[in-house]
């Protein structure tokens, strides 16, 4: 189950990770019992061969005791080991190592420039300085702990759907973004007219960082962002966008009909083109949505449905 490869140990290592490969299914408990019990910290990228997710983790190094860091390694395996025969699916791969603080708190940023995410909108790094053309859009952001920097396809997508929504609309709409990690794709609803916007995410340190974000905008001061439960949620939405995976997508399938008046739009994305893409839009066509259109990118697909 699980591979090392750990530097020496010295006084300046403070960080141990890990890299997890597990089936997507696992996502939504593995990342409750990493954030929420073992306080790490996560982010997600893709396995672009197949469906697996790539989750690293991060834990603060204290206490750099050997014993301390073989009991919390033995806690994680052990967890991922359980919640495998729970869901009947293999037990996830781990691979751990220990990084400097100055590869965490810099190595990363290094990557991370102003890139354009759809067409005239710009996500900034706070860090970064920019200076936006005419008629150009930008959302400042720092992603802190939180998944969620625009890089990935499924996030541009989106926002291409979003854009055509929230424009036909004439920004007279609100928009409810599901899962929000850093607050984007809220943000552009925002930026694009959208007149009020809710972003919720059940990760309260996602939730802070996309607060952060939203305070950082001008332009995205309509948009909310709490850690309320979707399925406590009354108020009607005229969009929702949700940009997660397969499986949790169609767990909320009833509570985005019921969110959503009639003639709602609803945007799905985190969806493999192919097979994923079919069943979504064949079981939330049973629900009661029609299926209007996609974008695909790369291996990547996001949906533009309503409710009928």
């Amino acid at each position: 189950m699980a591979t090392e490869n750990m530097k020496e140990e010295n006084e300046s290592l403070c960080w141990l990770t890990a890299t997890i490969i597990l089936n997507p299914i696992l996502e939504e408990a593995v990342v409750d019992f990493l954030v929420g019990v073992m306080a790490g910290a996560v982010e997600q990228t893709v396995n672009d061969k197949n469906q697996d997710l790539t989750l690293n983790v991060y834990f603060e190094e204290k206490d750099q005791s050997k014993q301390l860091r073989a009991n919390l390694q033995a806690k994680v395996e052990q967890q991922l080991s359980e919640l495998a025969d729970i869901f009947r699916v293999e037990i996830p791969e781990i691979s751990w190592d220990l990084i400097e603080d100055q590869d965490w708190s810099s190595n990363w940023k290094v990557h991370f420039k102003p890139f354009t995410i759809t067409r005239g909108l710009t996500i900034v790094p706070t860090w970064e300085e920019y200076q936006p053309e005419e008629n150009e859009q930008v959302i400042i952001m720092d992603p802190g702990m939180a998944f969620g920097t625009g890089h990935h396809a499924t996030t541009s997508m989106s926002l291409d759907l979003l854009r055509k929504v929230v424009t036909s609309s004439g920004g007279d709409i609100s928009v409810l973004d599901v899962g929000c990690g850093t607050g984007i794709l809220g943000m552009g609803a925002a930026l694009f007219g959208a007149d009020k916007v809710l972003g919720i995410d059940n990760d309260p340190e996602a939730v802070r960082v996309a607060i952060e974000n939203v305070a950082l905008n001008e332009g995205a001061a309509s948009m909310e962002v709490t850690q309320t439960p979707l399925q406590d949620l009354k108020e009607s939405f005229g969009c929702i966008v949700a940009n997660i995976i397969h499986d949790v997508l169609l767990t909320m399938k009833d509570d985005f009909y019921r969110l959503l008046p009639q003639n709602g739009d609803l945007i799905l994305s985190g969806i493999l083109h192919g097979e994923q893409e079919q069943n979504i839009i064949k079981q939330f066509e049973g629900a009661g949505f029609v299926f209007l259109a996609k974008e695909q990118l790369e291996e990547w697909a996001a949906l533009h449905l309503r409710k009928t």
